[in-house]
């Protein structure tokens, strides 16, 4: 579903907000990962966003956002896939038990 709102509050420290909208009632949970930006993903309380969201529980909420943007439409995907400052790889080495003291 898709909805208009305003952001009622933002915690930068820790990623997420509420947005206000008529047909959320009680506000909407939005975590930065829903937030269609390039960059730093943040919001701005009292600034007018876009935003689809689902119903299901989330930090007492009701609602939580799966999208949300400001301007026009929505943002889209950017090409290419997602960014390489996503990207982690990890390597695990373990002695052989046989060879150990």
């Amino acid at each position: 579903m898709s909805a208009a709102g305003v952001v009622r509050e933002w915690h930068s420290d820790d990623g997420w907000g509420v947005i206000d909208s008529a047909v959320t009632p009680g506000g909407c949970w939005v975590s930065f990962g829903s937030v269609l930006m390039p960059g730093y993903r943040s919001l701005v309380p009292g600034a007018a966003v876009a935003f689809e969201f689902e119903d299901g529980p989330q930090d007492g909420f009701a609602y939580r956002a799966t999208a949300v943007w400001t301007g026009g439409a929505r943002p889209e995907p950017e090409p290419g896939g997602p960014s390489a400052a996503y990207h982690s790889t990890l390597r695990l080495e373990f002695d052989d038990p046989r060879t150990d003291p």
